[in-house]
């Protein structure tokens, strides 16, 4: 069975930052894209930062980019999303996402991130 469990979550100001991790099991880990996606209320998932099945890529949508880093290991097969400079507009759950074939597409079940003075 996979599982993706998110954490890293909660309240910051802007300007601060969080770490998003994702820790997946029952996948092989290594052979999979894995994503960031977010969700904000009233507004369409959007995809945030993916990263390749080795690491060696990674893209961002251009509202994050330079404020975000995705990042992931193998071994512990683990991703992480490095989130500075946040603004309120971050404010959204975020999802991991374990992207292989449309067969093999895998969701996590979110956590909030909320920027507010």
């Amino acid at each position: 069975q996979v599982q993706l469990v998110e954490s890293g979550g909660g309240m910051v100001q802007p300007g601060g930052s969080l770490r998003l991790s994702c820790a997946a099991s029952g996948l092989s880990f290594s052979s999979f894209a894995m994503n960031w996606y977010r969700q904000a209320p009233g507004k369409e998932r959007e995809l945030v930062a993916s990263i390749s099945s080795t690491g060696i890529s990674a893209n961002y949508a251009d509202s994050v980019k330079g404020r975000f880093t995705i990042s992931r290991d193998n071994t512990e097969k683990m991703v992480y999303l490095q989130m500075n400079y946040l603004k309120p507009e971050d404010t959204a759950v975020y999802y991991c996402n374990a992207y292989f074939t449309r067969r093999h597409d895998y969701w996590g079940q979110g956590t909030q991130v909320t920027v507010s003075s």
